[in-house]
């Protein structure tokens, strides 16, 4: 399937649901909210279906078109487009969405993308999804305005850790410059989505800095995340974003952890690698997915347990 082919389903369609992963970040939602608008520049009628509130720090974007999904469905669409999602697991509870039509979508840029759709578009050297729905909307022939460029701008920045990562390409300085030629504000986006936190946010890092362990030589590094650590911080789900770059960004680690108990028996990983270990292979091990450098997935037992599978693939990969 190729962007063409996805275009053509769309402008056959009036009635159509964006849904972004669950847990979603800043590509996830700059993505689905870009395309969002463009689509209704096109007259379209359609809904960006989220299972959670937008984090904070993305609330400057335009938000009208997100419905927090209350588990039932009660719109009818003729197309599905599920965006930045590597398998059907991470739609969550949408899943009486996406199946309430035939015509589903998948665009995406990870390598462990399943291809769960009826209508597959994986670019695995996209660095982002926010790549691909720039080009998206430039076939679509819909102007990129500030809005849609200020959306684009946040999926591709902080997909690329603000342009430090090394899925960053000379394509994507292109589009940036023309994201910047179409009116973002560059200090004003990165002071909101990267340069501010909140007291909830910078209590719950010290308690988690707390939990650093190094093994293998200090080669790998361990974060442990509890609900009780969650509750005396008065932290939610968005202030554990970024921890895990703690122990990346220490000299000599080559990949970190960090293990965010969810539920009871449930915790969820999120791994990044500075060089060569494929944290996405690990991931993808333990039924979840991502990137070379950057993964994530959730592992059921007791914290122990899963600290040792996770440590006993990545010392495999060492």
């Amino acid at each position: 399937m190729n962007l063409v082919d996805i275009i053509s389903g769309i402008k056959n369609c009036n009635n159509i649901a964006i849904l972004p992963h669950i847990q979603a970040d800043g590509d996830a939602w700059g993505s689905c909210i870009a395309l969002g608008i463009a689509l209704k520049r096109l007259g379209k009628d359609i809904k960006i279906i989220s299972e959670e509130t937008i984090p904070k720090i993305y609330g400057f974007l335009p938000l009208e078109d997100i419905v927090i999904y209350q588990g039932t469905n009660n719109h009818s669409f003729d197309m599905v487009i599920a965006l930045d999602t590597g398998d059907i697991g991470r739609i969550g509870n949408r899943i009486e969405v996406f199946n309430s039509t035939d015509n589903t979508v998948n665009i995406d840029h990870h390598g462990t993308n399943t291809g769960f759709a009826r209508y597959n578009y994986i670019d695995v050297n996209a660095a982002a999804t926010g790549e691909i729905i720039y080009e998206l909307i430039n076939l679509l022939n819909v102007e990129i305005d500030t809005d849609i460029a200020t959306c684009l701008y946040v999926a591709i920045a902080t997909d690329t850790g603000c342009f430090k990562f090394n899925n960053t390409t000379s394509k994507t300085h292109e589009i940036v410059s023309d994201m910047v030629k179409n009116g973002v504000k560059i200090a004003e986006v990165a002071q909101k989505v990267f340069d501010s936190t909140t007291k909830e946010r910078v209590m719950l890092m010290g308690y988690a800095i707390n939990t650093l362990e190094l093994f293998e030589e200090g080669r790998l590094a361990f974060i442990c995340i509890t609900n009780e650590m969650l509750r005396a911080a008065n932290a939610g789900d968005e202030d554990c974003d970024g921890i895990v770059n703690i122990g990346r960004n220490i000299e000599g680690v080559e990949s970190s952890v960090v293990i965010r108990e969810k539920s009871q028996g449930e915790y969820k990983i999120n791994l990044r690698s500075k060089s060569y270990i494929d944290v996405g292979q690990v991931a993808f091990k333990f039924g979840g997915g991502g990137h070379k450098m950057a993964a994530g997935c959730t592992i059921k037992g007791d914290l122990d347990s899963v600290k040792k599978s996770v440590y006993e693939e990545l010392k495999r990969l060492l």
